[in-house]
């Protein structure tokens, strides 16, 4: 149960950080946020790593796992976010967010065949579920919901479809894998243990961008962020740092197939607040929704015990041994 609390705060923080930096993305740049965002990490998580006292077992913290957690930092907040920002950045938040969330398949396939952890035939139901709602998004018409309902003269935003698509499943690719890596070092340890390997792992990742502003082009794109954008992607950083800390917590004492589908939360969670924030930049309408509705109901499919569906729904015994039967 508290694995799974985690998991959906976790969901929800990601979403208003998806939110926020879409809103900084629309004047400024996905490097101008990574710049940003990622140090805001390590500002985020070693007061909480010193507080908690997890600071100071740093040297009990196994070499194993501190090279796993180093390289879930590079792997996710370097190029996993830089995907994100960038699929965000040319193609919104609520086209491109079902693509991302196509992380859970692959989690789920590296689930079974690297952790051995059960897949039953209706949460691979599941899968295809949430695999199909990305594609239903994928098919709405370029109509934000400002421009739709004329309640400003705003331009109408005209989303980058193929840039977007292959930039968000890029960031499906780097996200659905960390999270294995998150288990293989945090497996067994507790949810303070989290908050430890956040902070390595941000360290990794800050060290990689610090490398990246030795470039003249780089540092000039940051150097060109104005004040306004720079408060979008600082709100997002302390965002993005919550969510996975309650990520890591989460991972740390529930298996990885329940709490990255209850990840998918996140779908709900965006697109409210994408189109809370971002109206005008953002695209909306029913195969939008119909999108983020089965990808969810996928989602629950994967994460509920399957036999707590089979008995709610008193599904006849021939169709629930099929549904029970595990990979």
């Amino acid at each position: 149960m508290l694995g799974s609390i985690f998991a959906i705060l976790s969901a929800a923080s990601f979403a208003l950080n998806n939110a926020t930096v879409r809103r900084g993305v629309v004047s400024g740049t996905p490097i101008q946020a990574m710049a940003v965002s990622v140090p805001l990490g390590v500002v985020c998580f070693l007061p909480l790593a010193f507080l908690t006292g997890e600071l100071f077992r740093l040297p009990l913290f196994p070499k194993a796992a501190v090279a796993w957690m180093a390289g879930l930092g590079v792997l996710h907040f370097v190029f996993g976010r830089y995907c994100n920002f960038r699929a965000n950045s040319v193609a919104g938040v609520n086209l491109t967010a079902p693509v991302v969330q196509l992380q859970v398949v692959v989690t789920m396939v590296l689930a079974v065949v690297v952790l051995h952890e059960p897949c039953t035939v209706l949460q691979m139901i599941g899968g295809v579920l949430i695999l199909a709602g990305s594609l239903i998004t994928q098919r709405a018409p370029a109509r934000t919901a400002v421009a739709e309902v004329k309640k400003t003269d705003l331009p109408l935003f005209a989303p980058r479809y193929l840039a977007g698509y292959l930039f968000a499943s890029l960031a499906a690719i780097a996200y659905g894998t960390t999270p294995v890596m998150a288990r293989f070092a945090l497996e067994n340890t507790g949810p303070l243990t989290g908050v430890l390997g956040g902070l390595i792992s941000y360290v990794a990742a800050t060290a990689v961008v610090s490398l990246a502003l030795l470039s003249p082009q780089v540092r000039q794109n940051v150097l060109a962020m104005n004040r306004d954008n720079a408060r979008w992607f600082a709100v997002s950083g302390v965002c993005v740092a919550a969510a996975q800390g309650f990520f890591f917590a989460a991972v740390s004492i529930a298996p990885v197939m329940l709490v990255m589908p209850l990840l998918q939360l996140s779908l709900a969670f965006r697109m409210l607040f994408s189109t809370w924030l971002n109206p005008a930049h953002e695209i909306v309408g029913p195969l939008v929704f119909a999108g983020v509705v089965i990808s969810v109901t996928g989602a629950l499919m994967v994460s509920i015990e399957t036999s707590l569906i089979v008995n709610f729904l008193v599904i006849p015994e021939p169709i629930a041994r099929v549904l029970l039967w595990r990979v």
